[in-house]
């Protein structure tokens, strides 16, 4: 039942750095910054819906790293960490994280010109904090004009008194960057947007052909802090640049800077909705035999000895081929009732597929319907019901996969399943053994940490629902030990002496227990664990969920009784124990977005909701973003102000081509502090329910052919 997520944080940057195939993209630029703009101002242009852009550059002192999502056709967000030399008092360098957001207000047309408004580093320290309202012309398709006004560190040279004073006096000053100091991090300052002094940028930029642009701009920024602190000169307020393209969409950017200095970055795009890999490099489906063929092979004559129990090994032998295990069988006149589990595909369309060729090929020609219910650990998650006919009716029509799904009846399985287990299903024992990457950023004192080594998992299911799990690692190489931080929380210390675990272990016990997962009603599912639940807790944990099958909405609820562990991560405890729990809702919304609130208590005891909005496509890469307000203060929470971040997830088949169901995770987020912190084993049963759901099925029907 665990998803089965890979835990190399730094595998997955290496993984899209190295192997993923750029988004080719109308001609644009982008700025160092990480968005579209020129050098450093932005424009009003948008990427493609659902890009994700990676940028990374630096000049005399400033290194900055962006990563930038097309959430919407007219909005993107951007996550940054920047390295700035002598802006902090501590360290040599200050390491900054900061968000910026992204609205385009006007579409452009023939005539007139894209217009956006824009907020950067609104949750940061404020460094880099700027609005501006900017306007994009595009002449004969190889030039384009930009130009806007901007507030914060765009209102440096030429600033003016802020024209929105005529609305309010408010708007003609605003408080210093940082002015709270770092306990006041990572709040959204709405009461300094668009306030203070304003100044006017612009800029071109001239396609000199399909691979290189020729960009200029009128920058206002006057880098006061780097030029007073760090000794960055200003002499210009012009800066240069050449942006090369790439045959795979990759842009390189050389640019002379504010008459002082050489600047180059380097921005990678990526389509989450495209495989790096062709697709299809897995085995192909079994082609579909006549009918009459079936029929007379030697498990389907009616006079052969133990038909029924040579054509159910067959079935099991031809599964198994397509990495599906047979654990629940019978017959019901003129239809089959069939529980498989899926231990090879992403989608769920895509496993019912490749049992409804093999039942095909397989079974009596009486057999009309197939019942096919995708199970996990011997659960009954959801059900489809496929007319024989069909398939051959289908297989060959240019819109068969359409056709197929809407002929086919998804049901909750919960009725199919009524006592027919296969002899020999259970128990049954798996392993997974191999290597690990663990990483950790944004240490100021090494903003990149890691620790590697061998991992192995254990699971033993002795009957339907009822499994032993074991998870081991044994740290091998790294540095994720050496941190010397200590921990300045002011509440319970329950997630931020990560560190400790690091230094006071070696082999651990990541997870061992003991978990059964039943139905205890239609539409609903039902999960008690006990044990060492995750790295750093260990109790009982129980959880419900209603979740029916064509629905969108799912509700569920999750109670946890659970004590901390010893920093060696064996057998031992701590004192601190709690009791933490979260009633959640889940809904998808329309397209290909996904919404989640859960509310409720969390393990240092503070109450709150965490809210959460993924973007998953339709071959399950997965981008979100999430935010956590709890009872505890901001300057309680410390540095951050409250616990928020981005996440990816990016199944292997995308890299590979090859049905897998792995995948690579990792969450960004700016700091790992106390409030708001959860337990790692919750939402479990909505997560692997979902692969099964209705909406998967719509989203990958188009593999039911294949």
């Amino acid at each position: 039942m665990r998803q089965r997520t890979l835990q190399g944080r730094q595998r997955l940057l290496a993984a899209l750095a190295l192997a993923a195939a750029p988004l080719p993209l109308a001609a644009q630029t982008v700025s160092t910054y990480g968005t579209p703009g020129l050098i450093e101002i932005p424009t009003a242009e948008m990427f493609e819906d659902g890009a994700l852009v990676f940028t990374a550059g630096g000049f005399d002192g400033t290194l900055r790293s962006t990563m930038t999502f097309q959430m919407l056709p007219w909005v993107h967000g951007s996550f940054r960490y920047g390295a700035i030399k002598g802006l902090s008092s501590v360290h040599n360098r200050l390491y900054d994280r900061n968000f910026d957001i992204h609205f385009r207000l006007r579409r452009e047309s023939r005539s007139g010109p894209a217009i956006v408004l824009g907020l950067r580093d609104f949750g940061g320290t404020g460094v880099n904090a700027a609005e501006y309202i900017t306007a994009t012309k595009t002449f004969r398709d190889r030039l384009k004009l930009t130009g806007g006004i901007g507030w914060g560190r765009m209102a440096g040279r030429g600033s003016f008194s802020n024209p929105l004073g005529l609305l309010s006096d408010r708007f003609k000053t605003r408080e210093a960057s940082g002015a709270g100091g770092i306990s006041e991090t990572g709040q959204l300052d709405f009461g300094n947007w668009f306030r203070g002094d304003a100044a006017l940028f612009g800029g071109a930029s001239w396609a000199w052909n399909d691979r290189l642009t020729l960009l200029a701009e009128y920058s206002p920024d006057l880098y006061t802090q780097e030029t007073s602190r760090a000794g960055f000169e200003v002499n210009s307020p012009f800066n240069f640049g050449a942006q090369y393209r790439f045959k795979n969409g990759a842009q390189l950017t050389a640019s002379y800077m504010y008459g002082s200095t050489l600047g180059v970055s380097y921005s990678y795009f990526i389509d989450p909705r495209q495989s790096v890999a062709p697709g299809g490099q897995g085995a192909a489906p079994p082609p579909l035999l006549p009918v009459d063929q079936a029929a007379l092979a030697s498990w389907n004559l009616p006079d052969a000895p133990a038909a029924a129990a040579r054509r159910r090994q067959v079935l099991a032998r031809q599964l198994q081929q397509e990495g599906l295990r047979l654990v629940y069988l019978e017959s019901e006149r003129d239809s089959l009732r069939i529980g498989v589990e899926n231990g090879r595909y992403g989608q769920a369309a895509q496993a019912i597929g490749r049992t409804a060729r093999v039942l095909a090929n397989t079974q009596p020609a009486g057999v009309q319907a197939f019942d096919i219910a995708l199970m996990a650990n011997g659960v009954p998650l959801s059900a489809v019901r496929i007319a024989r006919n069909d398939l051959y009716e289908l297989e060959h029509d240019p819109d068969g996969a359409w056709r197929s799904f809407a002929r086919a009846e998804v049901s909750d399985s919960i009725s199919l399943v009524k006592g027919g287990f296969t002899s020999g299903a259970y128990p049954h024992f798996s392993y997974r053994f191999g290597p690990y990457l663990q990483a950790s950023f944004f240490d100021p004192d090494k903003p990149f940490r890691y620790e590697a080594g061998a991992q192995l998992g254990l699971d033993y299911t002795l009957s339907p629902g009822l499994t032993l799990s074991a998870g081991l690692r044994q740290p091998a190489a790294g540095n994720l030990d050496d941190s010397q931080r200590q921990s300045n929380s002011v509440i319970q210390r329950v997630r931020s002496d990560w560190g400790l675990y690091a230094q006071q272990s070696d082999l651990r016990i990541e997870h061992l227990t003991g978990e059964y997962i039943w139905r205890p009603g239609e539409n609903l599912y039902a999960r008690a664990t006990l044990g060492y639940l995750e790295t750093m807790y260990g109790g009982l944990s129980g959880e419900l969920l209603w979740f029916p099958a064509n629905s969108r909405l799912a509700l569920g609820a999750e109670l946890n009784y659970v004590r901390q562990r010893d920093f060696d991560v064996l057998f031992g405890f701590q004192d601190y124990s709690t009791l933490t729990g979260h009633l959640s809702a889940y809904y998808d919304l329309p397209g290909e977005y996904h919404a989640q609130i859960d509310a409720g208590r969390y393990l240092a005891g503070d109450y709150g909701a965490t809210v959460t909005l993924d973007r998953e496509f339709a071959n399950g890469f997965k981008v979100g973003a999430f935010f956590t307000l709890t009872s505890v203060g901001f300057s309680d929470f410390g540095e951050g102000s409250f616990d928020k971040g981005i996440r990816l997830e990016i199944p292997i088949s995308w890299l590979t081509g090859r049905p897998s169901r792995d995948r690579l995770a990792q969450v960004i987020r700016p700091v790992l502090r106390d409030g708001g912190a959860r337990l790692n084993v919750r939402n479990r049963l909505y997560g692997v329910t979902r692969e099964a759901r209705a909406q998967q099925l719509v989203r990958g029907w188009g593999r039911f052919m294949r």
